[in-house]
């Protein structure tokens, strides 16, 4: 009887045990999950962001349907420079689609720059700016002789042909940057990093 009453008492604490640890185990994946949600929101919010790009205005740099990371921390640490890819909310400027919120463009022209084009190239203070990202041929047309003002940028599409951008809108606030490019994802055979 003896032996009856222990092994039935050791199959009870058996199963104390058992419920302990799945109770533990419950609560641990439940605090890792937290955890894992607050960390993506915290850096979905504040440090990257994931953009699909809809439109073809940054053809062949950014084909339509790419996706593409943005560090919006990255003008905490730096100036922002000719040539950097950013996104940036759409200018209020820009009445042809309500419905875009954010754009994405290249920086062609800083504070202070004089910007114009003339013989199909696009001159920034009086030179021709070097812009190897274009394809040869590249006609940069549209672009008035405009003095960048304080806290503004001029930026283009690489499709200048199709791109809405500063020669509809004009310069943009730096305060509308969302944030730079630094890689293109998806697809996957098409992974860049963007220094």
């Amino acid at each position: 009887m003896e032996e009856h009453e222990s092994s039935a008492s050791s199959g009870l604490s058996s199963k104390s045990k058992l419920s302990k640890n799945a109770k533990r185990n419950i609560r641990d994946l439940t605090i890792i999950i937290v955890i894992a949600i607050i960390f993506g929101i915290v850096i979905r919010g504040f440090v990257f962001e994931s953009y699909y790009i809809p439109s073809g205005s940054m053809i062949p740099t950014l084909p339509i349907g790419d996706r593409v990371l943005v560090n919006k921390l990255a003008y905490d640490f730096h100036p922002v420079h000719i040539g950097d890819i950013i996104v940036f909310r759409t200018p209020p400027d820009d009445r042809s689609n309500p419905a875009i919120k954010n754009l994405v463009k290249r920086v062609v022209g800083l504070p202070g720059d004089t910007v114009w084009s003339a013989n199909g190239k696009l001159y920034v203070n009086g030179k021709p700016l070097a812009e190897p990202y274009l394809p040869p041929g590249t006609i940069t047309t549209g672009v008035p002789k405009t003095k960048i003002p304080p806290g503004h940028l001029w930026v283009m599409g690489d499709n200048r042909q199709n791109s809405e951008d500063s020669r509809y809108f004009g310069p943009i606030s730096e305060k509308l940057i969302v944030g730079r490019v630094f890689v293109r994802y998806w697809p996957l055979s098409n992974f860049k990093l963007f220094m």
